[in-house]
């Protein structure tokens, strides 16, 4: 006979004394995912100038690998006075940022090159703007936030807008205490192109060079000859001229 039936008092005592104690799951935590910082329109304006100065360089830009061309952006970004206090900014944030600013400020590109083939006379640049603005809004059902980024970048070749206005001229920069732009911006050439150019100046140099050996080389055969006609003759017989003319070539060549 068992000494507590399963059913007895004793046995369910038992039971309850050697139970587990209760967990707490409202006490667990986990860890909260760190809050994402917001892009400044400041820290925005400086990304793009160490695109813009990082990219164009000719020597390093195509060469270099990309995460130390991202390197040196977060570099040059978190060197600049215009950030001081500001916390640092690692270059995988800067890469991610550079690509959201690129890829809208392009959308934004096509619709306001859109909105000036709409350009009325009578309207000004605010108008064109709006026109814009509503076109981007229709087309991506998003409103544009990065007009900052727009403004710094609309004038480089890559962003620039190529529609013309309404009286066919192109559309120039007039920011104020500031020149307005002229013609197209030229690129500045790449690694292949500069290369080359140095190579070539090497070699017009080295061919200038050997031109002017030669024809120093010559020269002095020349005046040489005339020097050894001039001795040949009699000292008595020489004019003036020639008496002089040897006198000073025997000067030259000693």
């Amino acid at each position: 006979m068992d000494p507590f039936p399963l059913n007895s008092p004793r046995f369910v005592n038992l039971l309850t004394s050697q139970s587990c104690p209760p967990i707490d799951l409202g006490r667990s935590e986990v860890p909260k995912a760190p809050k994402r910082r917001k892009w400044s329109t400041k820290e925005d304006l400086v990304l793009i100038s160490a695109w813009l100065n990082t990219s164009k360089n000719p020597i390093i830009s195509n060469e270099q690998k990309v995460a130390h061309f991202w390197k040196r952006i977060e570099e040059y970004v978190n060197a600049s006075p215009l950030l001081v206090g500001s916390l640092p900014r690692e270059w995988s944030q800067c890469k991610q940022r550079w690509g959201r600013v690129n890829e809208q400020v392009c959308k934004f590109v096509g619709c306001h090159e859109a909105a000036l083939k709409q350009h009325a006379s009578g309207e000004n640049e605010n108008d064109v703007m709006k026109v814009a603005h509503d076109i981007f809004s229709n087309d991506y059902n998003a409103k544009f936030s990065l007009e900052h980024c727009w403004r710094e970048l609309r004038f480089d070749q890559k962003w620039r807008s190529h529609s013309s206005s309404r009286d066919g001229a192109k559309e120039k920069r007039k920011e104020p205490g500031e020149e307005v732009a002229g013609e197209e911006e030229v690129r500045p050439p790449g690694v292949k192109a500069s290369k080359a150019a140095k190579r070539k100046k090497h070699v017009n140099e080295a061919a200038f060079d050997q031109i002017e050996s030669i024809l120093a080389e010559k020269k002095n055969i020349s005046r040489q000859k005339l020097l050894d006609r001039l001795l040949a003759k009699n000292s008595d017989t020489l004019s003036d001229q020639e008496m002089a003319l040897k006198n000073k070539l025997i000067s030259e060549m000693l």
